[in-house]
């Protein structure tokens, strides 16, 4: 399985580009209920703030879900452009400075799951913060990775 890059977006031809993978002793259907509710990423995820839909059914992503955030410090328009449950999700994330495309995979495994996740970026932005902070990108994915894990492993995303 891998991910269905944009042209634009390819990690070949990005400037910026990151993957972190993880293991997790859970069903991929529950992994896919914490990653799809982003309304509560803040309350779990550290480095996401403020998540507002502006199109789509909170709280649960789903394509063409359009929403408002503030990651890494930036604020951010994203839109899902790819939903296949409980597989494979993806959006945009378009602000100042950057735009950028972010991908998970999720594929059953012995134990559990394993969950992917690509990020590629354009834009000054993006470009600088990774030259000045080169990993500051794949800590911050590998973060949202543990706290996914930890989340799952205690069972469902709360309803609201």
């Amino acid at each position: 399985m891998s991910i269905l890059w944009p042209e634009r977006f390819e990690p070949e031809s990005a400037p910026v580009h990151v993957r972190n993978e993880i293991d997790i002793a859970a069903s991929c259907e529950r992994v896919w209920a914490w990653l799809i509710r982003a309304e509560q990423w803040p309350r779990w995820y550290p480095n996401s703030h403020r998540v507002r839909f502006l199109h789509g059914n909170p709280p649960d992503l789903q394509l063409g879900a359009r929403f408002r955030w503030r990651t890494f410090g930036v604020g951010v328009t994203s839109s899902v452009r790819e939903f296949v449950a409980p597989v494979r999700i993806a959006w945009d994330a378009r602000g100042l400075g950057v735009d950028a495309y972010h991908a998970w995979l999720i594929e059953p495994v012995e134990r559990g799951c394993r969950v992917i996740t690509e990020e590629t970026q354009y834009g000054f932005l993006a470009i600088l913060s990774h030259k000045l902070m080169p990993k500051r990108m794949f800590r911050g994915h590998a973060l949202w990775l543990d706290r996914l894990q930890k989340n799952a492993a205690r069972g469902w995303p709360p309803s609201a």
